[in-house]
């Protein structure tokens, strides 16, 4: 049996952009204006054929409640970073990228040894570079202002990650 890798997902600058395009719905969620399109819900019903979707969002569980039933999704697993505790072995970033060890970090322990993707809109460019030899990580940013779009979608159904292979 194989084991699909896994697609983290981030909300804010992926599928819900800065800016307002056509195919695009303003929804009223928390207090906060999301921007959802059907292109998207359409895309991540291709996308769960060969990957399994996770959340990696600062929604959390509220993804599932809030974002899921919009996108015509079932509840995702979710990445709990805000009841994440750093640990020794993390990486480490440094200045202004150091916020992003508080995803990084999280998602590398959810994902454990199996491959995965992860799409957000906030990533260093030197992460993705080293992510290009990996052949069990794919890292595509997103531009925020636009959010993901179908040539994301066709990298990731072109080249999914595949596990490493070790050496014994």
């Amino acid at each position: 049996m194989t084991i699909r890798p896994l697609l983290y997902l981030d909300v804010d600058g992926v599928l819900n952009p800065v800016l307002l395009g056509p195919g695009f719905a303003a929804h009223d969620l928390m207090d906060h204006l999301v921007l959802l399109s059907a292109d998207h819900a359409a895309w991540l019903h291709e996308l769960s054929a060969r990957y399994e979707l996770v959340w990696a969002t600062t929604w959390e569980h509220g993804a599932n409640t809030h974002i899921a039933p919009l996108l015509d999704l079932p509840a995702l697993p979710v990445v709990e970073f805000s009841r994440y505790r750093s640990r020794p072995d993390d990486p480490r970033f440094e200045g202004p990228q150091s916020l992003l060890a508080r995803k990084w970090a999280p998602l590398l322990r959810h994902a454990g040894r199996r491959p995965f993707a992860w799409v957000d809109d906030v990533m260093p460019d030197g992460l993705v570079r080293c992510s290009r030899r990996r052949p069990d990580r794919l890292l595509l940013p997103v531009d925020p202002a636009r959010g993901l779009r179908r040539h994301h979608v066709d990298r990731l159904l072109a080249c999914p990650p595949r596990p490493a292979v070790t050496r014994s």
